[in-house]
């Protein structure tokens, strides 16, 4: 049940009603496609790509909250958060929200590429009318949602480039392969509360957490080769490439270790832990590869 509260809504209160570190990583992997393209330096170009995807980046997730305030108001883990426990009224929040996205997209579409804005609104559309449906009725919702998280690279090579070529669609790729094993973690973790809402994903539907890890494993796998295939088709150095594969090795190795019955708990958040840092090297190892081999 949400809470009401007389108190008038702090600034905070709105922010977290974006969920800024979420948001955070959609604007930073745009500029990652951003940076990977290569771009004529246009400060200004840049500046509004960010603004445009960040306001995009957050006025889905305030909408995403909207949808979802009352089965997060059953979790633990999102009881807290602002329109279940009555801090921002759902009106707000929904006007907040689409004032968001609206303002994003004109941006991107006015002044940065057409394109970029196209994969923009993809992006809204999908996460806010596919995934989050989803995950109250399919399997499959934690791999609609990788779809939808994976699109920010296009924005940024769009932005820089006018197009999408091989290396933005691979991109595409890791980002896509990389969520699979990071939610499926965070899932596991969480189990309890999504069957408390009945959700059908399937860290709930596997009690034992077998298919959960050894489908993790599977995308560590697939994420590891996709994030490889730049050095094969000559797009970036091969110093790219042994970093991917050390960086990979030891992602691969965490997934395996997720595998194992006996301590399965722990594991599960070790690799949520080695999620977080694989990304961010791996990335930047391709940006800068590709900035310096320019």
């Amino acid at each position: 049940m949400i809470t009401e509260t007389a108190a008038a809504p702090k600034f905070r209160d709105y922010l977290e009603l974006t969920k800024p570190r979420l948001s955070l990583l959609s604007v930073i992997t745009t500029m990652v496609g951003y940076f990977a393209a290569r771009p004529a330096g246009n400060p200004g170009k840049l500046t509004l790509l960010f603004i445009g995807t960040s306001l995009a980046a957050g006025g889905v997730a305030a909408l995403n909250q909207w949808l979802e305030h009352e089965t997060d108001a059953q979790m633990k883990r999102t009881a807290d958060r602002p329109i279940p426990s009555g801090k921002v009224a759902t009106g707000s929040a929904f006007v907040l929200g689409w004032l968001m996205c609206v303002a994003g997209l004109f941006l991107l579409f006015a002044w940065v590429d057409r394109l970029a804005a196209l994969f923009t609104l993809l992006t809204v559309i999908s996460y806010l009318g596919w995934y989050t449906p989803a995950k109250k009725r399919s399997l499959w919702s934690t791999e609609i949602g990788a779809i939808a998280g994976a699109f920010p690279p296009l924005i940024g090579w769009s932005a820089g480039d006018g197009s999408v070529s091989a290396l933005g669609w691979i991109l595409f790729g890791v980002l896509f392969f990389w969520q699979i094993p990071h939610f499926m973690a965070v899932a596991w973790t969480y189990r309890k509360d999504y069957s408390a809402v009945h959700f059908p994903m399937l860290p709930v539907r596997d009690e034992s957490g077998t298919k959960v890890a050894a489908w993790s494993l599977v995308n560590a796998i697939a994420l590891v080769i996709v994030s490889l295939l730049p050095v094969v088709w000559g797009l970036t150095t091969k110093a790219y490439g042994v970093a991917a594969a050390v960086v990979g090795a030891w992602f691969i190795w965490r997934a395996i270790a997720f595998t194992r019955r006996e301590g399965r708990d722990v594991m599960a958040r070790k690799l949520f832990f080695a999620s977080i840092i694989y990304l961010p090297l791996v990335l930047g190892a391709l940006v800068a590869d590709r900035l310096i081999a320019s």
